[in-house]
């Protein structure tokens, strides 16, 4: 477990031009490399490699069989198949005769598709015209010198409307069956006074639908959308057993080449990275240090040792990895919404994953509000089972927060910061502010935060994690300047240290003793002697931004004091919300009392609950954030992006042992 994201190492090879294919291949299904643009020094040797014709005949067949894929249902379990080369894949897309029977049952679909939504929506506006006697040609046949629409409106709105039409409109107004709440109505008008119907409806929040070219009752030609509706509904049954009958047949084959058309298609975008001779082709890619050994090993096995493997010497910044194990992992997210490290800088996530739930933990302090939240987390982790019971207006806030993914990475993240909460609350005693062990049990709460030297302790102890963390801050930061050769940049970080312990030691003599020194003693003396060293080496280090720096040395440590302030917000909010549903069961009788105090208390923990989490996640966060990262995190990483994707319906180029499977440029050593 380290505190540096994976090494990576730069590496080139260089290979003749018939084994491109092959070792392209590879390094897809092998998913360690990232392909870079080769370098000036590289490409003076070569020119840029360039498509062909037959690349832009991938591109064209990758389109076409898309298409197939997605009007093809899935059917059964494909069997992944094996395509020793673009040759073979080619060869294969001629096998397949199914594209215009396919095209053509896609496009009728589709233009059913259209024709029933808008025999929907006429269905529907036919339904609110029920109130209309006549047939509908009546009104079409005056359709060049009348405009009609079915329309619904508060009726104030509809009486405002009425009189914001011109008189050249000769508007007529045929009600419909109304309540207090809508009127319904067909409005008939000239065109001339279509513009001012339409400014009036928008500022009166009107609806207006446009009656369609019909010809009967509405009851009548209700019925025949219906039966039209009918028949739609069963040619598209047919389509869809027929697309199923063909994909029975083609489904695995047309699934498995549009795959292999894929992975050629995203060989095709690397090609304008490499370099090329006549006979011979040059890459280079960024590979964990790890994998380097491994790589060489599959490709010089792939091509029998054909192959010039290389390190290319660089100063440019790799992409970053956060190897990280599984426990540790989960708390990435945070790293990841703050800013990526970089590949040459500290990886903070070990620390954000023990220092974040402590800090959560200690903040929350009540084994009530741990519990609930804990409870919570689990039932976000396992996929928010009965979600769709909670109100819309809950779940629409949540989603904009954050995606399901998210909630259940956060979840994770949350659960030991509930389990310290909880232990923490069973040492002060608090169950949504109720001291509920020594209620039960009778034990002294001797570990009451609300308490006068309680409190000191507690600040205290925060103080103390405030100089942990920045005197951690520092180290790193010292250590980062060494390793980047920054002599005084590490001076000015030693510094920050010595002066953080002064300050801290000093502080503290003077707030026990009520005085300022002298007399001295040890304590103060070293802490005198670290002000003074802290003070020169930052100013040694740092200049003018070293004295700047003083300030933010205290502010930072201070800062962790709010560990006890949310703690003690929390408690006392409790106690509020407690005491006032006594105040109301004891104030306003056994039936309305009880009542009004189980709404207090269920509305008012709830929300302290949300508070809950809220405050101690977000607070937990900052601290670590600001007034940690800022002494030695830079963020602003690469993301490493391998070249490459997971087969599905293809077969891989390399074994499960890591070796390469036999192929065109491979011996069969079994042949």
């Amino acid at each position: 477990m380290a505190l540096r994201p994976v090494r990576m190492q730069k590496v080139g090879l260089l290979g003749l031009r018939d084994e491109e294919e092959r070792i392209l291949t590879l390094l897809h299904d092998l998913r360690i490399a990232q392909v870079e643009p080769l370098s000036a020094e590289a490409m003076a040797q070569l020119s840029p490699e360039r498509g062909t014709e037959t690349l832009r005949r991938v591109g064209d067949e990758a389109l076409r069989f898309r298409g197939l894929l997605s009007a093809l249902p899935p059917s059964g379990n494909p069997v992944p198949r094996r395509f020793d080369s673009l040759a073979d894949v080619l060869a294969a897309t001629k096998t397949v005769p199914i594209d215009a029977e396919v095209g053509e049952l896609k496009r009728e679909d589709d233009r059913l598709v259209t024709e029933e939504k808008g025999i929907r929506d006429t269905l529907t506006l036919l339904d609110k015209l029920a109130f209309y006697p006549d047939r509908l040609e009546y009104l079409r046949s005056k359709a060049s010198n009348f405009l009609c629409f079915y329309g619904e409106a508060k009726p104030e709105g509809l009486a405002e409307l009425k009189g914001l039409l011109p008189a050249a409109a000769d508007a007529q107004v045929l009600p419909g069956p109304s309540d207090e709440e809508t009127s319904r109505f067909l409005l008939i008008l000239r065109p001339a006074g279509a513009d001012a119907l339409s400014r009036a409806a928008q500022s009166h929040g009107v609806r207006l639908t446009a009656i369609p070219a019909l010809s009967g009752t509405p009851r009548e030609e209700w019925e025949a959308l219906a039966q039209r509706e009918a028949t739609i509904a069963e040619r598209r049954r047919e389509i869809a057993a027929r697309l199923k009958e063909v994909a029975a047949q083609w489904y695995p084959t047309v699934a498995s080449i549009a795959e292999a058309l894929d992975i050629e298609n995203r060989k095709s975008e690397v090609l304008a990275k490499l370099g090329a001779g006549r006979s011979t082709f040059a890459l280079e890619a960024w590979v964990p240090a790890r994998d380097v050994a491994r790589l060489e090993s599959v490709v010089q096995q792939a091509t029998q040792g054909r192959v010039y493997f290389y390190i290319v010497p660089t100063t440019e910044e790799p992409p970053t990895i956060m190897g990280n194990p599984r426990g540790v992992r989960r708390f990435e997210f945070f790293i990841r919404f703050y800013s990526l490290p970089q590949a040459t800088e500290w990886d903070p996530t070990l620390i954000f994953s023990i220092v974040f739930p402590i800090f959560f933990g200690l903040m929350l302090g009540d084994w009530g509000y741990g519990l609930t939240i804990l409870l919570i987390c689990i039932w976000m982790i396992r996929g928010f089972p009965g979600a769709r019971y909670l109100p819309r207006a809950g779940r629409n806030f949540v989603k904009l927060i954050m995606g399901p993914k998210g909630m259940q990475q956060l979840a994770w993240a949350l659960i030991p910061g509930c389990l310290i909460a909880i232990g923490l609350g069973f040492v002060f005693d608090e169950f949504f502010g109720v001291h509920l062990l020594h209620l039960v049990f009778g034990l002294p709460t001797i570990a009451d935060p609300l308490k006068a030297g309680n409190v000191g302790l507690l600040l205290k102890i925060a103080g103390f994690f405030g100089l942990g963390m920045v005197t951690l801050g520092f180290a790193l930061g010292a250590l980062k300047e060494y390793f980047h050769h920054h002599r005084r940049g590490a001076i000015g970080k030693v510094g920050g240290i010595a002066f953080a312990w002064g300050i801290a030691f000093f502080g503290l003599e003077v707030i026990e003793s009520h005085k300022l020194p002298p007399p001295f003693d040890l304590v103060t003396d070293l802490s005198v002697v670290g002000l003074a060293v802290g003070i020169a080496l930052l100013i040694s280090g740092e200049g003018v931004f070293g004295v700047l720096g003083l300030i933010d040395i205290v502010s930072h440590i201070l800062s962790y004091t709010r560990l006890v302030g949310i703690l003690l917000a929390s408690v006392v909010l409790a106690l509020v919300i407690n005491d006032i549903a006594i105040l109301l069961l004891h104030g306003l009788g056994p039936i309305v009392g009880i009542l009004l105090a189980a709404i207090v208390i269920v509305g008012g923990q709830a929300f302290n609950v949300i508070i809950g989490v809220f405050e101690p996640g977000i607070q937990g966060a900052r601290l670590i954030f600001v007034e940690h990262f800022s002494k030695y995190y830079s963020g602003n990483g690469k993301p490493f992006r391998p070249f490459g994707a997971p087969r599905t319906h293809t077969l891989s180029s390399v074994n499960s042992d890591g070796t390469a499977v036999a192929g065109p440029f491979v011996q069969d050593p079994t042949a």
